[in-house]
This record gives C-alpha cells, sequence and structure tokens, in this order.
C-alpha cells in the first residue's frame, strides 16, 4: 500500500510546478478558512479592485492616469453604492418588518381559506390533523421570537465598529490596489517560488472567465430584481420590493435559489388573493420571468463559460456555501470552474503520456 501510494506521488508531484500550484492553493485556501474573519476587509476589497480594474484600464488605455482613472471609478463606484443603500435598502428593510408583524393576520387568512378546502374535501385531511400542523407552524413562527431573532442579528451585523471598518478600510484599500497594481503584484512575487509557470497557465486562463462570470451574475442580479419588481408592482403584490430583491438575489445559488424565493412568493400572493385568478397570473409571470433567466439572459450572460455538469455547480454551492458562506456561494462556480482548470492543466504522468501516442498509432 504505501508503495503504491509512493508510486502516485512521485508520478503526480514530480514537476516542480506542479508543486508550486498546489503550494500557492493550499497557502490561499488555509488563509482564507482559518483568517477569512480578520482578512475579511482586505478579501472584500480585492474583489471590488478585481471588478474595477476593468474600467480603470480602459481609462490608462485612453492616455488619463492610473491615478486619477481609480479615483474617478472609485467615486463612481461608491456613488452607486450610497445611491441604492439610502434608495432601496430603507424600502426593503420596511417591507421586512411589515411583513413579520403581518405574519399572524395572514396566517389567520390562510387557516380559513384551507379549513374551507378542508370541509370541502375531508378525505384528503381532517380538521384535527389540520389543527395539529396550525399549532405547530404557530410555534415556528412566534413574532415575539423573530423580533427577538432579527434583534440579535442587527446586533451582530451592522455593530457601529464594523460599518466604521468596512466603510473606512475597504475604499482606501481598493484605492491601493487599483492605483498599485503592478507595484503590489511585482512585490509579491518575491514570496512566490520560481517555478509558478504552471500556476500563471491556469491562472491566465481563469482571469478572464471569472470577470466574465462575476459581471454576468451581477448583471443578472439587477435584471431579473428589476423586472421581478416591476411585474410585482404592477400585480399590486405586497412586499413587491422585499420580493423583487429577494428573487434577483436567488440567482447566486443556481438551481436551489429559484426553489427556495418560490416559496415566500407564493404564500404571499395566496395569503393575499387565494386561490385566484390573480394568484394564477402571478404564478405563470414569475415562471415566464425564471424560464427566460435560464433559457435566454443565462446562455447570453454566460456564453463563454466553463461548461460544468449541474451536479457539480450543486455540489460546489454546497462545499464553498459551507465554507466561506455567502461569499463561497457567490464565487462557487468560478472556484469549480478554477478546478476543472487546475485538472486539465495538471502534468500527465509519464505512463499516459505514453500510452496516448501508443494508441493514436494503433488507431492510424
Amino acid at each position: 500500500m504505501f508503495s503504491l501510494l509512493t508510486s502516485w506521488y512521485k508520478e503526480r508531484f514530480s514537476d516542480p510546478q506542479a508543486v508550486t500550484l498546489v503550494f500557492i492553493l493550499v497557502a490561499i485556501a488555509l488563509a482564507i478558512y482559518f483568517a477569512g474573519g480578520l482578512l475579511a476587509p482586505l478579501i472584500v476589497a480585492l474583489v471590488l479592485a478585481f471588478l474595477l480594474e476593468w474600467p480603470v484600464a480602459q481609462m490608462v488605455k485612453v492616455g488619463i492616469n492610473r491615478t486619477t482613472g481609480a479615483s474617478l471609478v472609485l467615486v463612481l463606484f461608491i456613488g452607486i453604492m450610497l445611491l441604492l443603500t439610502f434608495g432601496l435598502v430603507p424600502s426593503v428593510w420596511k417591507q421586512g418588518v411589515s411583513l413579520v408583524s403581518d405574519l399572524p393576520s395572514m396566517l389567520d387568512k390562510g387557516l380559513i381559506t384551507i379549513k374551507g378546502y378542508v370541509e370541502l374535501y375531508p378525505q384528503f385531511m381532517s380538521t384535527t390533523q389540520l389543527d395539529t400542523m396550525v399549532s405547530e407552524l404557530k410555534k415556528l413562527l412566534d413574532t415575539q421570537h423573530i423580533f427577538d431573532l432579527g434583534k440579535q442579528l442587527i446586533g451582530y451585523s451592522a455593530s457601529l465598529l464594523v460599518l466604521m471598518v468596512y466603510a473606512i478600510l475597504v475604499p482606501l484599500l481598493v484605492f491601493f490596489f487599483l492605483k498599485d497594481k503592478d507595484f503590489l503584484i511585482k512585490g509579491s512575487k518575491r514570496f512566490i517560488p520560481t517555478n509558478r509557470d504552471l500556476a500563471r497557465k491556469v491562472w491566465l486562463e481563469m482571469n478572464q472567465q471569472i470577470f466574465n462570470y462575476i459581471r454576468g451574475k451581477v448583471i443578472e442580479i439587477v435584471i431579473i430584481g428589476a423586472v421581478s419588481y416591476i411585474f410585482f408592482a404592477i400585480m399590486d403584490l405586497r412586499y413587491a420590493a422585499l420580493l423583487g430583491v429577494l428573487t434577483g438575489f436567488s440567482v447566486l445559488i443556481p438551481y436551489v435559489g429559484a426553489t427556495l424565493v418560490t416559496l415566500p412568493i407564493a404564500l404571499v400572493a395566496f395569503f393575499q388573493w387565494g386561490v385566484s385568478p390573480e394568484f394564477g397570473y402571478l404564478m405563470l409571470g414569475y415562471g415566464i420571468i425564471q424560464a427566460l433567466d435560464g433559457n435566454l439572459l443565462v446562455p447570453i450572460l454566460f456564453s463563454d463559460a466553463v461548461d460544468l455538469h449541474p451536479v457539480f455547480i450543486i455540489a460546489a454551492v454546497l462545499v464553498f456555501g459551507g465554507l466561506w458562506g455567502v461569499w463561497g456561494v457567490f464565487f462557487a462556480i468560478p472556484l469549480a470552474s478554477l478546478v476543472k482548470a487546475v485538472i486539465n492543466a495538471w502534468p500527465q504522468s509519464a505512463k499516459v503520456s505514453e500510452e496516448k501516442p501508443n494508441k493514436e498509432h494503433t488507431v492510424s
């Protein structure tokens, strides 16, 4: 057994380029896993700088100084974020609080409607079974418990110190990453082994691909969220802004997100209209939006994305989401594509390299 492992190790890791690539990937993964909380502002700044590098590079091409270009892009980005924060977040927050406070009355209304159907079709469910299910549901959705949980979440996620750190440090870090990009890259190469050609090959393959994916995903979130909000508002659905935002962000989790966000939309529509033509029109329109997203928008935005099987995509969402939370879910597909690129670029063993020419010779 030991000799088998030794032989496998020599075949796969005899190339110094492969060892360097593994070293780089393991070092980055360990740093994010064990020090992700401490390095969160730095990681956020790196991601934002990566996204904002393209407009800065375009400005440099037309003759604008890199410092000036970085400043203009950063100011524009901060302006858009402030506009979204003070224009969208208060409305979404207000509707979220209203939804929580209206849950008891919505449940009572839904209970009356369901009881009517139970009385019409007692062969499927008895009134006693329905009362038992409703009592358990009310325990889970206890209003005071939800409010207490919300206060705890607000206390953890919106502390003044954390907000100050992100509001001050992240823009500064983004500015310096954009302004001094070449200097920082040159300085970081001192800590990387010289045998890094394979790592450079993988990075060049993934660089544009990751950027295209993130850009496409942001565009998809904006389009789906805006279209869903407009449709919900036209239908006069309650909590249209909140449900539109949830629908937009649901595209972050492939296949699973759309399924999860369908439940609150259907429940709100059912409690508002019951089983009626309006309920059917809403669910039909929502289904059309999801179908257009999956069959038209996604192929256009991600036409050059790496072809990954749905099983691998869902597995990547579960694994990387479990490791790094929201960021892991957001970057699940790029990380899965990175794994695939590493596997494709990995040096083949001598036996495999010899077998391929022999097979080709035999076939010819």
